[in-house]
């Protein structure tokens, strides 16, 4: 028998304004400090949501840093890509941290983050691994190398990334993503996909400045 996933509603905040009583929740009021939470699945809604989150922030406060927090298993590297480009788009810093894992399309969200202002939590994992297929691939032989040849792009695209923001060798990157390679905190900073373990809260942000 198969159980129906359910999400857990969050809490209310019931704040008093000049205007009368305002309703809110931990993600609003997060927004408010300028802090993006993906605790998500990677796909084309999480994408869209960070996206409008990020544009916003930036109008608002385009010298402000913001804070994406980073608790995802991974997910659609083509929804990645859309916040990569969006992150590499806005002109405020982007301090990433992660809580608990970045999977494999999370993981290069975390080493986009802006240099020194990328941090793990003691206890978080990283794990990198090439892209695979959303879906069982069907079709005629000229269909299924249409495929295989925009895997081969979202793979070469990814290796970049990651060269790019860890300074690793490109054939080091290739060999890693041909598997599953786990990170703990410590190794993901080693990795060069963030600068820094953070034991506590004081110690996430860095001086302001890129």
């Amino acid at each position: 028998m198969s159980r129906a996933s359910a999400r857990t509603v969050p809490p209310e905040f019931h704040d008093r304004t000049s205007l009368g009583e305002r309703v809110t929740d931990p993600y609003a009021k997060l927004l408010d400090e300028r802090v993006i939470m993906l605790g998500a699945p990677i796909d084309e809604t999480s994408a869209q949501d960070v996206i409008a989150q990020l544009l916003l922030l930036e109008h608002r406060a385009p010298d402000r840093d913001i804070a994406l927090y980073l608790d995802s298993p991974g997910g659609s590297f083509t929804a990645m890509t859309a916040i990569y480009d969006t992150l590499r788009f806005v002109t405020c810093d982007i301090e990433a941290i992660c809580v608990g894992r970045a999977g494999p399309a999370a993981a290069p969200l975390l080493a986009a983050g802006t240099p020194g202002k990328r941090a793990v939590l003691p206890g978080a994992r990283v794990l990198l691994r090439q892209p695979a297929a959303e879906e069982p691939i069907e079709g005629m032989a000229s269909d299924l190398a249409v495929h295989a040849e925009e895997l081969g792009r979202l793979r070469a695209l990814v290796e970049e990334i990651l060269v790019r923001h860890t300074g690793r060798a490109a054939d080091r990157v290739s060999a890693d993503l041909d598997h599953v390679t786990v990170l703990d905190a410590r190794q993901a900073v080693a990795y060069g996909l963030a600068d820094r373990i953070v034991p506590a809260r004081t110690t996430v942000r860095a001086p302001r400045g890129r």
